[in-house]
């Protein structure tokens, strides 16, 4: 049984657990539980307070996590980032009230900075040799500024509405960060077997969501033209189609590549052009 820890509730919790329905894992949390066995694969779940979570994984407690990187950081635990997932995407960034003069970094000396992530800050601080005061808050960080607390805060922006709302804005970013799965130093060999067949589903996941199904219809004197212009995977498949002179165009690439084509692929002739998603992509 492979033990994986996931956040007990919140955003990144909903995006995990959709996850891992996509590759065929059913969790049934219904009277929120905090230990729930799944079913579609050997897996035990647990749901814990995120800051929580990379403690538990660094005693061997769970196996892996679900976690974004930016935790696993602050919490300065030595675990194994085994894949990124894409999702949960966010900045810690610095951010002081709207209209200070912001000349460079050495700004923060002798400043007070308010942060729900004192580790990273710090470390950050004392790389590029800055002397500031950190003040530790637990939440609502944005508003520090506003109430005299602090000259300045740090924490994580995904849109930056939140920044905009409260008069601030962002002037350095400390890191990126997205969800990843993270396994134990000392993760058993069975659990590791396991791992590799659930990092196995959800690679194939991954690659569904980044890559499209294209089918178009294109004239066979254009052919040889509109598959130079794609960049899918291998040769794509041309079947001819009933009427004379038109064959069917079918391959899968990339979706962010997909408008940077388009036009090309009208130009060229092609007709009738499709995207269809796709549920599993095994490479």
């Amino acid at each position: 049984m492979l033990k994986i820890a996931i956040q007990k509730s919140g955003r990144l919790q909903e995006d995990s657990l959709e996850m891992l329905r996509e590759c065929g894992v059913r969790v049934d949390n219904g009277r929120d539980q905090l230990k729930v066995a799944a079913s579609g694969f050997p897996l035990e779940l647990f749901f814990l307070r995120n800051s929580d979570i990379p403690q538990y994984v660094a005693d061997g407690v769970a196996d892996v996590a679900i976690l974004g990187q930016n935790t696993v950081i602050e919490k300065e635990k030595d675990l194994e980032e085994v894949l990124p997932l894409g999702f949960a995407r966010c900045r810690l960034s610095l951010a002081v009230p709207k209209g200070t003069v912001y000349p460079d970094i050495t700004w923060l000396n002798g400043k007070k900075i308010a942060t729900s992530y004192p580790n990273t800050l710090r470390a950050f601080l004392n790389k590029h040799n800055i002397q500031a005061e950190i003040h530790e808050i637990a939440g609502s960080v944005e508003i520090a500024p506003n109430i005299g607390l602090a000259d300045a805060i740090c924490d994580l922006v995904s849109s930056g509405n939140t920044l905009f709302m409260n008069g601030l804005e962002e002037k350095e970013v400390i890191l990126k960060s997205e969800a990843a799965i993270f396994a134990s130093r000392n993760i058993s060999i069975e659990a590791r077997e396991l791992l590799e067949k659930l990092i196995f589903r959800f690679k194939s996941v991954l690659a569904a969501r980044n890559n499209k199904y294209l089918l178009m219809n294109a004239p066979n004197e254009a052919l040889s033209q509109i598959i130079n212009i794609l960049p899918g995977m291998k040769s794509p498949t041309v079947v001819p189609l009933a009427e004379p002179g038109w064959s069917s165009v079918h391959t899968v690439i990339s979706e962010d590549r997909f408008w940077e084509i388009i036009d090309r692929l009208k130009a060229a002739g092609a007709q009738g052009i499709l995207i269809i998603p796709i549920q599993k992509m095994i490479l």
